[in-house]
């Protein structure tokens, strides 16, 4: 298994850092940038943002944070949330970031993840999923977990895969900002179904729950969010914790 990375993620809403709990009911956090720099001292393998409200606005808004956090720190950026072109992809790659999600672009035509993957490498193609578990597994979601699909979530990232994404982030809205856990076995379905790499998202309170998606779930990387935005505990931590289950991760 590769080296397992830890990945802040900061929800943005217009200039604000913001936390909800089912990707609802946001509360301001601050300023991005100053969070973003203090998980990169901390020791983040990367960073990912996501505007929050770019559906409501059709584009994304983060041209600007995302040029500012590229000037201050150097690892990684991946930038999601109203992605819907490869001019979209082109302009946040040219103000600094390293890597794109898609997600409601995606799902309305597949094949904009094979144009984005030829045009710019399967390297920069994250293709985001929004999952809500259903009776029978899990259905993939868009607008921010708002929007359902019909779609089977753990089918589509194999599809997403196939067309080239060059990784899978699989965020649990049923999880996110409850600091209960990953779901465990939506992150496995997903893991096992998929060749290339797989970044669990939502439900991380505690630097356990961190260990657990990849040493249980098999997930390559966490991002993580409430557990660091409130200082609970920091990246050194989460690390700790990866490592003592006997597995390779970056930094103290």
């Amino acid at each position: 298994m590769a080296t397992v990375r830890v990945i802040p993620r900061l929800d943005i809403k217009g200039p604000n850092l913001v936390k909800g709990i089912h990707l609802e009911g946001l509360r301001v956090m601050g300023d991005p940038a100053e969070f973003a720099v203090r998980y990169y001292q901390q020791g983040a393998d990367e960073l990912l943002y996501m505007d929050i409200v770019a559906s409501l606005y059709g584009r994304n808004n983060l041209t600007a944070v995302v040029e500012r956090t590229a000037r201050d720190i150097f690892v990684p950026l991946t930038v999601g949330g109203g992605v819907r072109s490869i001019d979209d992809i082109r302009t946040l790659l040219r103000v600094g970031a390293d890597k794109v999600a898609i997600n409601t672009a995606a799902i309305r035509n597949p094949q904009f993840i094979s144009e984005a993957a030829r045009t710019f490498g399967s390297q920069c193609i994250v293709l985001s999923i929004e999952a809500k578990r259903t009776p029978n597994g899990w259905e993939a979601y868009t607008d921010n977990g708002r929007e359902k699909t019909g779609v089977d979530a753990v089918t589509w990232a194999e599809r997403g895969m196939e067309l080239g994404a060059g990784e899978i982030l699989v965020t649990s809205v049923d999880q996110e900002g409850t600091s209960k856990g990953f779901d465990l076995p939506l992150v496995t379905a997903i893991s096992k179904r998929v060749r290339i790499p797989v970044i669990a998202c939502g439900g991380c309170g505690t630097p356990e729950h961190a260990a657990q998606a990849v040493a249980d779930g098999k997930a390559d990387a966490v991002a993580v969010a409430t557990v660091l935005h409130y200082g609970r505990h920091t990246i050194r931590d989460v690390k700790a914790a990866v490592r003592a289950r006997g597995l390779d991760v970056r930094g103290a």
